[in-house]
């Protein structure tokens, strides 16, 4: 069973996403698009594509398909019903659904190799900075720690990384 703790760290540890409530609800969004929401009742909402939804629901039977104005607009599931993995994957395909092409875009390129980030800083910590558009060695010697530490998903570990592989290649870390 999956919690509310949960969806807030799958959802946060996604790059330029803000918590917010929307009509009374926890809510997460991305580029100012609503992505994710959470029921008093504990039921998640997901804005997914329609076919996606399709895939879901015949998976999980106790989700149910939201529309607005006639038109599909993902899915409302209880969050009781998913498992850890199932939930994160869902989060991030909604998230990638409603995140600007180029954030998008972004997190895929630093996921599949596009950048020189160190693997040893975890994936979380990759999303966040390549949303920050620092999917470089070089770009990240422009910045210093405070502001590496200041993005969600970065923490001291990823530093400590990110300073070794710098210093490897005689860069640093600005003061």
């Amino acid at each position: 069973m999956t919690t509310k703790a949960q969806l807030r760290k799958a959802a946060l540890a996604l790059p330029e996403t803000e918590e917010s409530t929307h009509d009374g609800l926890l809510s997460f969004k991305v580029g100012g698009k609503r992505f994710a929401s959470l029921a008093d009742d504990g039921r998640v909402q997901l804005r997914l594509p329609d076919d996606r939804v399709s895939e879901v629901l015949a998976e999980h039977p106790s989700g149910e398909r939201v529309e607005h104005a006639g038109k599909p607009i993902g899915l409302r599931i209880p969050l009781a019903d998913v498992n850890g993995m199932v939930l994160n994957a869902l989060v991030r395909a909604a998230w990638s659904h409603r995140a600007p092409k180029r954030l998008a875009d972004s997190v895929i390129a630093a996921e599949s190799g596009g950048g020189d980030l160190p693997p040893q800083i975890g994936r979380p910590a990759t999303r966040a900075l390549s949303g920050a558009g620092l999917d470089t060695l070089d770009r990240i010697a422009s910045k210093g720690e405070a502001e590496l530490l200041a993005l969600h998903g970065v923490g001291p570990k990823a530093v400590r990384v990110l300073r070794r592989a710098l210093e490897e290649r005689g860069q640093a870390l600005r003061p």
